[in-house]
């Protein structure tokens, strides 16, 4: 099973340093947990870090939020450590690494390769899986070829704000739109975010954009997230837990939506028993494009009911 077969709306962040900000996530209304070895921990606390992890996974219950641990980058001295150290102290209780600033098909084979000799060591039966975050120029142009570098490869997630570094691109904070996208005739982000969507669906993958800095600008929140939705992404990440209600629900078809995707799917199916390829729902023609995504937005509600949230 792929991650884009399951319900994922959002992903929170939470620091590795912070052992009491885990456990509150592990409580959450996320769908998934990403405990940050990376970005929100100082260089002198990572080798500590690794062990608060792996003590989190251990003792605490996440329910039916996905477990993923984000290492450090393969640019850095730390990133073997944390494969080794988390996935043998854990790995069992393990759903994904999320690996940052993923640049080339190699990248993905080395965790790929670290985490089938670990499993090997340890005995451990279910794989792991691999989140790759596009956020450099070299992962851009290598979008294709990632995404289809392992069987192991569950998502394709945008990163912004290293993205930004990486090309040049001045930024104020990250995912949210400042001066510099009000220069730019269009969307700035287009090129890079339709890319990663159109390389997760052609490879079965999930598709997450990445977080909102400013978690107190929930209007801010609701735009941003409402375009990652229109462009095809499955969710959205988030930095703090005030922001999760916003994004579950416009990552979460409307009543109006699931109304009409059902009126879709009737009209066609009968359309289709009387020999005929189109049909009409309230003034407008209908056929097998439109029955394709009605069953899309049906399938999501589905698993949010049955989740129950």
């Amino acid at each position: 099973m792929t991650t884009a077969d399951v319900l994922c709306r959002s992903m929170l962040f939470a620091p590795a340093s912070r052992p009491e900000m885990m456990a509150k996530a592990s409580r959450s209304a996320a769908d998934a947990v990403c405990l940050d070895l990376e970005d929100s921990v100082a260089p002198e606390m990572k080798d500590a870090c690794r062990g608060h992890v792996v003590q989190v996974l251990r003792d605490l219950s996440f329910g039916h939020r996905q477990r993923i641990v984000r290492v450090n980058g393969l640019e850095t001295s730390w990133t073997y450590r944390d494969l080794i150290e988390v996935v043998e102290g854990a790995g069992g209780l393990l759903d994904a690494i999320m690996l940052p600033k993923t640049r080339s098909v190699d990248d993905v084979k080395f965790v790929d390769t670290m985490l089938t000799q670990i499993e090997g060591r340890m005995g451990l039966q279910r794989r792991i899986g691999i989140h790759a975050q596009i956020e450099t120029a070299s992962g851009f142009l290598n979008l294709r070829e990632i995404a289809s570098s392992s069987t192991r490869l569950q998502a394709l997630i945008f990163g912004a704000g290293d993205y930004a570094a990486s090309m040049r691109m001045p930024l104020v904070d990250i995912g949210v739109n400042d001066e510099f996208d009000a220069a730019v005739p269009g969307h700035r982000w287009h090129a890079v975010m339709h890319g990663i969507v159109a390389a997760a669906r052609a490879n079965g993958l999930g598709c997450f954009d990445g977080p909102f800095a400013k978690h107190q600008d929930d209007a801010a929140l609701r735009q941003a997230a409402l375009l990652a939705r229109a462009m095809g992404f499955d969710g959205k990440q988030a930095i703090h837990p005030a922001q999760l209600s916003t994004i579950n629900e416009v990552f979460s078809p409307s009543a109006a939506e699931v109304a009409r995707a059902r009126g879709v799917v009737a009209a066609c199916e009968a359309a289709m028993a009387a020999g005929q390829g189109a049909a009409s729902v309230s003034g407008t023609m209908v056929d097998a494009v439109n029955l394709r995504m009605a069953r899309t937005i049906l399938s999501v509600h589905e698993a949010i009911t049955r989740r129950g949230s």
